[in-house]
């Protein structure tokens, strides 16, 4: 479970890069950019994955349980953070905002990739289908 982990959250991360890149190349961090999505909350989104992610690479190196826990205790607020985002996202989709760039799809399996890493980082650290 916990490589099949790693495989999700990296899939969950082109996704989100995908998105930033969107964000920010349609000028979505700068100041009056009349975006919807706070920089603050899309890089604290952003933050948190990236040190869990980290920090689930490690823990598969070292098979620590306290990691595992601290990367799914990461993962709680980034997915609130993410489904912030999705809320303030949907009624932008049909303004000018940079987050109406994102492409639906992409949105869409990012949000199911993350809930999937969710849960197989809990079982994970759960010790649940361990050999």
């Amino acid at each position: 479970m916990a490589v099949a982990a790693l495989i999700t959250w990296l899939i969950t991360a082109v996704g989100g890069f995908v998105m930033l890149g969107t964000w920010i190349s349609e000028g979505g961090h700068r100041p009056r950019s009349g975006t919807r999505l706070a920089p603050g909350l899309v890089f604290g989104h952003f933050a948190l994955a990236a040190i869990g992610l980290v920090l689930w690479i490690v823990y598969l190196a070292v098979d620590k349980d306290a990691l595992a826990w601290t990367a799914f205790a990461l993962l709680l607020p980034v997915a609130l953070l993410g489904f912030t985002m999705l809320a303030r996202w949907i009624p932008a989709r049909r303004t000018d905002a940079a987050e109406s760039r994102f492409p639906i799809p992409v949105v869409v399996g990012h949000g199911l990739f993350a809930a999937t890493t969710l849960v197989l980082v809990l079982i994970t650290a759960l010790g649940i289908g361990e050999g």
